[in-house]
C-alpha cells in the first residue's frame, strides 16, 4: 500500500465479549500500531453501516476491527457508498468467530494481522448478495436457526453457540424447492436452469470457506471463481451431530450434493437465514446472487491460494472458466 493512502479503522468496542473495553492495555497497544485514524463504532448495526458509508467518501482503505458482525456491517456500508469501487477492505480480527479472515489467510492474532494492512496482498474476490445484504458466507436452515437462537440470549462467544446448538436437535426438515441459474451440476456439467426439491437440514451458500471457530464448512468454494458454492446437508439432525467431526474439517462435504450457480432462489416455509454470522429473517423465499469481482481486500495470497483460482497473469477479477473437479 502506498503511504499516501488514507486509512480509517472502524472499531467495534463490544467485540469479543467487550474485551476491547475491558482490556485497556491491549486497546492502547493496538491503537498505537494501527495505521491511519480510527473511530469507535456505536455497536448499532445501522449506525455502523452509516459511519462506514460516510468514511468511504475520503478513505482508500477501510479497516474493520471486530468479528464477523462488524465485517458484515462494514461490507454493507462500503457497498452502499458511491465510492465503493476504489475502497479496499482490511480486517483486524477481534471477535469470537472470525470466519471471513481465515479464507483470506489473515492471522487470528490482531497484532500479527496488522502487517497485512500495509504489506499484504490486495486480492479481488467475489461476494454474494442475499436479499439486500452483502456477505461472504450464508446458510439457510439449521445453522441459521442456531444463530437466531444465540442472538435471543445473552451468553456470548463459543459457549453461547454451543448452548444454542440444542435448537438443531429439534429442527424440522420441511420440503423446499431450489431454483438454480447458470451453473454447474454435481457432475460439473453446465446448466442454464436447474430445479431441485429437497428436505435439507442445512443449505450452505458461500463465497468464503469457513464458518466461525475455523469450521471448514465449504471446502470447495473459491473466492474468485464467479459462482456461488452450494452444499446440501440432507440428513436428520442426529446424524448431522454424529458426523459433525467430519463436517467440521470439510471431509464429508465432498460426498454431499454440491452445486455452483450464479443465482439461487429457495422457497419453503419460514426459512431461517444467516449471513456473515448475522440472523436475517424467516421468510418463505430467499434469493441469493453472485457479485463477481466485487471487493478488493488485503490478505495473504500464499495462504489463501487453495481458495483462489486467480493467477498472476489474471488478477483483475475477471470471470474465470472453472472446471469443477469430479466428486
Amino acid at each position: 500500500m502506498e503511504e499516501k493512502k488514507k486509512i480509517v479503522c472502524l472499531i467495534n468496542p463490544l467485540a469479543a465479549n467487550q474485551r476491547w473495553k475491558r482490556r485497556r492495555l491491549l486497546r492502547s497497544e493496538l491503537i498505537k500500531k494501527l495505521p491511519g485514524s480510527y473511530l469507535d463504532t456505536p455497536g448499532n448495526k445501522q449506525e455502523t453501516i452509516e459511519i462506514t458509508r460516510e468514511v468511504c467518501s475520503e478513505a482508500d482503505l477501510v479497516v474493520a476491527v471486530g468479528g464477523d458482525g462488524t465485517v458484515a456491517d462494514v461490507l454493507q456500508g462500503i457497498f452502499e457508498s458511491p465510492h465503493r469501487e476504489r475502497i479496499t477492505l482490511g480486517i483486524i480480527p477481534f471477535g469470537s468467530g472470525n470466519a471471513f479472515r481465515k479464507s483470506l489467510g489473515i492471522p487470528r492474532n490482531p497484532f500479527e494481522s496488522i502487517k497485512y494492512l500495509l504489506e499484504g496482498d490486495q486480492l479481488t474476490i467475489d461476494l454474494l448478495q442475499i436479499e439486500d445484504r452483502i456477505a461472504a458466507f450464508s446458510s439457510v436452515g439449521s445453522t441459521a436457526a442456531v444463530t437466531g437462537e444465540k442472538i435471543k440470549h445473552s451468553v456470548p462467544g463459543l459457549v453461547g453457540h454451543l448452548l444454542a446448538a440444542r435448537k438443531l436437535l429439534f429442527y424440522k426438515r420441511q420440503e423446499k424447492v431450489l431454483e438454480l441459474h447458470n451453473g454447474l451440476d454435481e457432475k460439473g456439467e453446465k446448466f442454464d436452469y436447474l430445479e431441485i426439491s429437497s428436505r435439507f437440514l442445512d443449505c450452505v451458500i458461500n463465497k468464503s470457506n469457513y464458518f466461525g471457530y475455523s469450521w471448514l464448512v465449504a471446502p470447495q468454494a473459491k473466492l474468485d471463481d464467479g459462482y456461488l458454492d452450494i452444499v446440501l446437508f440432507e440428513m436428520p439432525p442426529l446424524v448431522y451431530i454424529l458426523l459433525f467431526p467430519l463436517i467440521y474439517f470439510g471431509w464429508l462435504q465432498k460426498r454431499l450434493k454440491h452445486f455452483k450457480a450464479k443465482e439461487v432462489v429457495i422457497k419453503g416455509q419460514s426459512l431461517d437465514i444467516q449471513y456473515n454470522g448475522e440472523y436475517l429473517a424467516a421468510p418463505d423465499s430467499v434469493r441469493v446472487k453472485i457479485l463477481p469481482a466485487a471487493l478488493k481486500v488485503m490478505g495473504n495470497r500464499k495462504k489463501a491460494a487453495r481458495f483462489l483460482v486467480e493467477t498472476p497473469e489474471n488478477q483483475d477479477g475477471s470471470e474465470q472458466q472453472l472446471k469443477k473437479p469430479k466428486l
